[in-house]
């Protein structure tokens, strides 16, 4: 792993560059994908599905038998596992509802706002070379808690037809009924314009690689909502010599083994600390069962040496990571003045898998620089705020001139005549 010391600010992009490949050279077979599904529906979604994932699917839709096989065939174990975590993701997510938010502005005037559920929902669940049963609870959980009235969750089958049972056990576990057997561009396609068997939805939600990604994002060019621009995983790591090395090189071999594409870096004010993580993550790197996978994604890694932790921190919220640990002695610096990270995980004893799995925090996040504006999801991301306003007699005229003032200002006589005719109305009364 190379070592980068004292990088000069105007070199920060070049050094941090995401290892993503750009937009242009997915778009166009997005937009093939797109255009296909749009005209011709399921037979479409069957054509992509066995030219990118190798099936040749009899049916799209997941029946009821090989849900309750598939829950057959998870281990009691990570039955448990699963739901704890899931307990965890519904007791913070439930924290998060407020309350109806009433007031009035001035008197006879009363504003009120409240959240409504978006209706209709699309979780895309990622399979490929890690089935992340995981992201069904983040998804799933907040949107029932959200209530919204129809979820449909896609997710790319195997070799024989089947969608890993543990993603089907989830599933099964928060109440998802419709789920589909497609992956990749053509379940983000369906979503969007709706097929014989797959309904479309006002907004998609969940990770993927970079084609899901763009083709996230050419949906919302057709009105469809997205969670955020949720691409390869990354992670980002500040530590001084106090941190525990091993510690270090675990969490950014955790991230590292989610795909080639996946980044890791480690900022720190102690040279010796990074000679020391480097060598760490070669030794742990060897006993991983996904070591291609990992070994090409720490090649895209750095290993940044800075001389204080303003430094540090001015290129960690240039960086914008989706995942930040801090393990320095004075953590509650970048805790209080972090302002870019998807989700921050504080101390040794915080391992970012907690977040991954079962902490309770929602680990669908912004990659790419996108914490700079994008939230996680959270129970926030399935409702929408309505605002309501009534206003009485002694309301209008109390603001009745001051929307007459103003729209005549901007020219608009058709909104002062609303009010206009409503205020002499009031006076006729009299």
């Amino acid at each position: 792993m190379k070592i980068i010391e004292n990088p000069i600010e105007k070199d920060w992009q070049t050094i941090l560059q995401r290892p993503t490949q750009t937009v242009n050279a997915i778009e166009s077979i997005v937009n093939t994908v797109f255009d296909a599904v749009k005209i011709n529906g399921d037979i479409a979604i069957s054509k992509f599905t066995k030219q990118f994932d190798k099936v040749d699917l009899n049916t799209t839709l997941v029946s009821e038998n090989e849900i309750e096989e598939a829950c057959q065939l998870v281990s009691a174990g990570l039955k448990k596992a699963i739901n704890v975590a899931k307990s965890n993701i519904e007791t913070f997510h439930k924290a998060q509802k407020t309350e109806k938010v009433r007031v009035e502005t001035m008197k006879g005037v009363e504003c009120w706002q409240e959240k409504r559920a978006i209706q209709k929902i699309g979780l895309y669940i990622p399979g490929g070379t890690a089935p992340l049963f995981s992201t069904v609870l983040m998804l799933a959980i907040p949107a029932k808690i959200a209530a919204c009235k129809e979820i449909v969750l896609c997710s790319p089958p195997d070799k024989n037809e089947k969608i890993h049972p543990a993603i089907l056990y989830a599933a099964n576990l928060c109440g998802i009924i419709k789920i589909c057997k497609v992956g990749g561009i053509q379940a983000i396609a369906g979503m969007t314009f709706g097929t014989e068997s797959i309904p479309q939805v006002s907004k998609i939600f969940g990770p993927g690689n970079q084609f899901v990604t763009v083709a996230k994002q050419l949906a919302t060019k057709y009105g469809i909502a997205i969670d955020m621009p949720a691409g390869p995983s990354e992670l980002l790591i500040v530590a001084d010599a106090s941190a525990n090395a091993a510690f270090i090189a675990s969490d950014l071999l955790s991230q590292a083994e989610h795909g080639t594409d996946s980044q890791v870096i480690l900022v720190s004010t102690s040279k010796e600390m990074l000679i020391t993580v480097s060598d760490e993550v070669k030794k742990q790197l060897c006993d991983l069962p996904r070591y291609e996978i990992a070994q090409q994604a720490i090649e895209n890694s750095k290993l940044i040496y800075v001389e204080n932790d303003q430094i540090a921190l001015e290129l960690i919220n240039e960086y914008a990571p989706e995942h930040f640990i801090i393990c320095t002695e004075n953590e509650n610096y970048f805790v209080e003045n972090i302002e870019n990270a998807g989700s921050v995980f504080i101390g040794k004893h915080t391992p970012e898998s907690a977040g991954d799995y079962a902490s309770g925090t929602n680990h669908t996040l912004p990659t790419n620089g996108f914490s700079k504006a994008y939230s996680g999801v959270n129970l926030d991301s399935f409702q929408k705020s309505t605002t309501f306003q009534k206003i009485s007699k002694e309301g209008l005229l109390n603001i009745g001139k001051t929307i007459e003032v103003m729209a005549a200002a901007e020219g608009l006589q058709a909104h002062k005549n609303a009010v206009s005719i409503r205020l002499e109305s009031l006076k006729v009364k009299k």
